[in-house]
């Protein structure tokens, strides 16, 4: 095979959760110009005339739906609707995700439920929804967004960290059990992103900035369309005997001690 068309995705079906924005979109975007048909969620019909204005702008016809993916009922509607306009789902990559950012002792048992709940249990639930689909196709991919947070501990993330973790090990476990029915899935540890989630942090003077800096080899942070050729990597035939595995796009920062202060 043309090693080059081993990265098409031309035909395919891809959900990509939460991708009106950052991340998601600039994968969603990605598998397009890779010849994709896109599907995409959000919670609001604010965020999807945004998005689908965005999508718009970039000459993709995406498929959206408006669902929250915690909740199993809403996700089986998600999945079936999807499934009638454009076909199964090849691909589907869980990137919804939201972090909070509280001292421990500070945060409530509420908070940090919701956070596992949306970027752990969600994954499950859309996973468990689209893998039926893909066994009978004979074919599927599986990608969460996990994140440093999967590997490293940081102060005030304590939730984040604990459902990223546990997300890491979800991709394991599909790995394992779907292997079989040539399902592979993987994931893509970003690191820090320059995103409208971490532009807080990104402020002039902020103290945060220089840390990741300094930590970074690369010396800058990371774009969303860094992301977009390891996630079709992932998504396409070339990746079909890569499984389990977590994929760190972070600038260096997992093999570096960091700058002497």
């Amino acid at each position: 095979m043309d090693c080059l068309k081993q990265f098409s995705l031309e035909g395919k079906v891809a959900l990509v959760t939460g991708a009106a924005y950052g991340i998601g979109f600039a994968i969603a975007k990605a598998y397009a110009q890779a010849g994709a048909k896109i599907a995409f969620n959000c919670r609001s019909q604010e965020h999807m005339d945004k998005a689908l204005a965005a999508y718009k702008a970039e000459g993709i016809e995406a498929y959206g739906c408006i669902s929250d993916v915690t909740d199993e009922v809403q996700v089986k509607k998600l999945v079936a609707d999807v499934e009638a306009k454009l076909g199964t789902i090849d691909i589907l990559v869980n990137n919804a995700g939201i972090i909070k950012r509280i001292p421990m002792c500070d945060m409530s048992v509420a908070e940090f439920r919701q956070v596992v709940d949306i970027d752990l249990n969600a994954p499950f639930i859309v996973s468990k929804a689209v893998i039926p689909g893909m066994i009978k196709k004979g074919h599927g991919k599986i990608i969460n967004i996990c994140s440093m947070m999967s590997e490293l501990g940081r102060e005030t993330v304590s939730a984040y960290a604990a459902a990223k973790g546990g997300l890491k090990m979800l991709t394991r476990n599909i790995a394992s059990e779907f292997g079989a029915a040539n399902i592979q899935c993987n994931g893509i540890g970003p690191g820090y992103i320059a995103t409208p989630q971490t532009a807080p942090l990104r402020t002039p003077g902020h103290p945060f900035n220089a840390f990741i800096l300094s930590k970074t080899p690369a010396n800058r942070w990371g774009t969303p369309e860094d992301l977009e050729g390891p996630a079709v990597f992932l998504a396409s035939d070339a990746s079909n005997f890569v499984n389990g595995h977590i994929l760190y796009v972070d600038g260096g920062i997992l093999a570096y001690i960091g700058k002497q202060p």
